[in-house]
């Protein structure tokens, strides 16, 4: 029964985040055009991004060794991150836009693919790992488990290619 109330949730709360992305990065213009406060914000996403794909893989060979407690602290803990993730890049983009990428020739066509498939399973990653926690948080084992051999994999790719998204676009190529 709760299921039934709880999974439409996760399901409105994704739509929201993904719609509101959405319009901060492609429906309206930057407020401003970088400002001292907000240009270091980029850097903090990139250690959000690795910070979380350190915890998930923590909390995974936690588990792994049967490590309960340890586990559930570095999951939550990475959830946690991983939101602070999502305000950041939000204010972020939210003062300065999309920022195109400089770098010519071969590197286009590589950033521009680990960028989309980046872009692409950030959005599946919201319900995931909010049904993972749910399941997780509810004693639901089976179903958790069943849902976190998506979910790992899934968020650790979308962690990892964020801090190289940034590496790519402020530090080998950044903006002009």
């Amino acid at each position: 029964m709760k299921d039934r109330l709880v999974l439409p949730g996760i399901g409105l709360i994704s739509v929201v985040v993904l719609l509101g992305v959405a319009f901060i990065l492609l429906g309206r213009q930057a407020q401003v055009e970088g400002t001292g406060t907000i240009s270091g914000l980029p850097a903090v996403n990139a250690f959000l991004n690795g910070t979380s794909a350190m915890l998930l893989t923590t909390g995974y060979l936690f588990i792994r060794r049967k490590k309960v407690t340890s586990h559930k602290i570095c999951m939550v803990t990475a959830f946690g991150v991983s939101c602070l993730f999502l305000v950041s890049y939000l204010i972020h983009h939210y003062q300065v836009g999309s920022i195109p990428f400089a770098g010519q020739g071969w590197i286009r066509p590589v950033y521009f693919t680990i960028l989309i498939s980046h872009i692409i399973l950030a959005a599946v990653i919201v319900p995931l790992a909010l049904t993972t926690v749910y399941r997780a948080l509810n004693a639901q084992f089976d179903k958790h488990v069943k849902i976190a051999r998506w979910t790992l994999p899934i968020w650790l790719y979308v962690s990892v290619t964020g801090v190289l998204v940034y590496v790519m676009l402020y530090q080998l190529y950044p903006p002009r």
